[in-house]
């Protein structure tokens, strides 16, 4: 049994938090938790789980296109969920704020709001609108998470 912690940085292993979703066993039961599967189908290049979560009003003919290109050149490194509103299990709708570090050359930052709708008790990602990223303190360790202070890595 693997004991390989989840990408979404839930400190939980693998196959108790996303794996579970990724699999298809079950079925998120709130945003937020789309939202860490989500995050962990872009880090485990699962094309299919991002494309069944998206809803179906939003995909487009060539969505497995570019989804795949985007993960073949990118490295998603961590997952931080900022606020989460609404979106709990008896909601119809969800706000997930989060900022995600990822690597193509260079390390980046996403900061997204993201809205999230549920049909016929299932959560679908709708859309996100992105937000500016956050720089971290000068004395701070780094966001990219290479270990050294952010004044010595990414401000300089």
């Amino acid at each position: 049994m693997s004991r390989e912690l989840c990408p979404c940085g839930s400190k939980k292993q693998y196959q108790y938090c996303c794996g579970m979703y990724l699999s298809g066993k079950k079925k998120p039961e709130t945003a937020e938790k789309l939202m860490r599967s989500r995050y962990t189908a872009f880090a485990r290049s699962n094309v299919n789980y991002l494309i069944a979560t998206l809803h179906p009003d939003h995909r487009k003919p060539d969505d497995e296109r570019k989804l795949a290109k985007s993960i073949n050149n990118t490295k998603w490194l961590r997952l931080t969920i900022i606020n989460t509103a609404k979106g709990k299990k008896n909601d119809a709708t969800g706000i997930v704020e989060f900022e995600a570090i990822y690597q193509l050359t260079e390390p980046g930052q996403l900061h997204e709001r993201s809205k999230f709708i549920k049909t016929n008790g299932q959560w679908f990602y709708v859309d996100g609108d992105i937000l500016p990223g956050t720089a971290p303190k000068p004395n701070k360790p780094c966001w990219c998470g290479g270990g050294k202070k952010y004044q010595q890595c990414h401000g300089v």
